[in-house]
């Protein structure tokens, strides 16, 4: 279904949905002009094709050839606390926000008594409580890369995460956000939308995760915004894992206060078709700012990751590390970008993409790219694609390991090099774990095919 132009039809039954929500959903005043506005870009752009610069590589046509159907109304389906126990990170210390289908489920949920003013909690219910905070934040901090998918979830989002963290305060555990999806229904649309706030000198780390319990056709589309203060640190895991017949949209906007510390890792791991934007803004010296990110895909599986990491102030640094580990016919997609605005003197920024080819037929699209303006900065930027080193697997096999084994280690090692980066060390653990398992369970792992 295309909207605009190039589907009348279509964009009518966007604006009918739209419609509805309008009618059941209850928001203060002042989000509903926002609301509008953004169906009425999304009308009016339409959702990207492959003439489009920053989508040529990513062909989001089975997108747009679903039904669309937002999920309006909250059911916890047969889940309960033993069904959501088996997903990742449910075992680790942490406040647990449980979204179903987009809708917070306060039944299995789980949130740590929290002190100093921090709030944990629902995006819908904080509308209500917080609404002159969320007014200063909420959508404007989005950014035009994947305009079309953001406008379409703030037009429809229901629900999502909210987390403030006042000036010099401390989460001392962290927050962990659970969205899954229940519904077989193809075509099946849910926004989640996520607000953090970080203030001054506060602390906290965050785990977004997605998940789901059934196969199927159904469509995520969740734009996340971070306002990180002055002197804060924080640290973000967003792990995707949805169904291996599901489609996944993701933007991560955020901004950075001065001398701040922001560390996100994006692993993705599920999705039939799966895209990550992120936009970070350095806007104020001393900035440091590290994105970390690992993809694993087999058979004809896509995940594209696309950031923009804008400097715009001096003395700030940035550095991006992707690793892709790829087998069967799936593709890969990396076009990382380090914006340099010309008062971003002293910049020093990094950013490498490293690929590795479990068979001949899985492909990727690299794209690092440097664009400054600034005369006195430190920028580098590199891509490599290859497959494992026959050297490195002799090396192995001659100290009397098997060549399966010695495959194994290698491929895990590439892997660790991402995973190594997270802080958190019950996080790292368990994420450690879990690819270690994907990757047994993946048998080019053992044997090139």
């Amino acid at each position: 279904m295309i909207p605009g132009t190039q589907n009348q039809a279509a964009t009518d039954s966007f604006w009918e949905k739209f419609e509805r929500l309008e009618k059941e959903i209850k928001n203060p005043s002042w989000l509903f002009p926002i609301r509008k506005a953004s169906i009425a870009r999304f009308a009016e752009l339409g959702f990207p094709t492959l003439k489009d610069e920053d989508w040529r590589f990513t062909n989001v046509g089975p997108i747009t050839k679903l039904p669309f159907k937002p999920v309006f109304t909250y059911s916890k389906e047969s889940l309960n606390e033993a069904a959501i126990n088996q997903f990742a990170f449910t075992s680790l210390k942490s406040s647990k926000l449980v979204f179903v289908n987009g809708h917070f489920s306060k039944e299995l949920s789980h949130i740590l008594p929290q002190k100093d003013g921090i709030k944990v909690g629902s995006l819908a219910a904080a509308l209500e409580a917080d609404s002159a905070l969320l007014e200063k934040h909420l959508g404007r901090y989005v950014k035009p890369e994947g305009t079309a998918f953001s406008a379409l979830n703030t037009a429809f989002f229901h629900d999502g995460a909210f987390i403030h963290v006042p000036a010099g305060k401390v989460i001392e555990e962290p927050v962990h956000l659970l969205f899954v999806t229940t519904s077989k229904e193809p075509g099946t649309t849910v926004h989640p939308r996520n607000l953090i706030i970080a203030e001054r000198g506060s602390q906290a780390t965050v785990i977004e995760s997605y998940v789901s319990t059934v196969d199927g056709p159904y469509f995520t589309n969740v734009v996340s915004e971070m306002v990180i203060g002055e002197d804060a640190v924080v640290e973000h895991c967003k792990f995707q894992d949805e169904s291996p017949e599901a489609f996944h949209i993701a933007a991560v906007n955020v901004q950075l206060g001065k001398g701040c510390n922001f560390i996100a890792h994006s692993i993705a791991l599920g999705a039939k078709l799966s895209r990550n934007n992120i936009w970070t803004n350095l806007d104020a010296e001393r900035v440091e700012c590290v994105l970390n990110g690992l993809y694993l895909t087999k058979d004809e599986q896509l995940a594209d990751n696309h950031m923009i990491v804008e400097h715009a102030k001096p003395h700030c640094n940035s550095h991006e590390y992707y690793n892709g580990i790829l087998a069967g016919k799936s593709r890969g997609v990396f076009h990382g970008r380090i914006l340099v605005r010309p008062d971003a003197q002293k910049t020093d920024a990094k950013q490498t993409n490293k690929n590795l080819l479990l068979s001949d037929d899985a492909t990727i699209d690299t794209k690092p790219q440097l664009e400054i303006y600034a005369d006195d900065v430190k920028c580098t930027h590199g891509a490599t694609v290859g497959q494992l080193n026959e050297e490195s697997i002799f090396y192995l096999r001659a100290r009397g390991i098997g060549k399966e084994t010695a495959r194994r280690m290698l491929i895990h090692s590439f892997a660790g090099e991402i995973i190594a980066r997270v802080r958190n060390a019950a996080l790292r653990e368990e994420l450690d774990a879990i690819v270690w398992d994907r990757l047994e369970q993946n048998a080019l792992a053992g044997e090139k095919k």
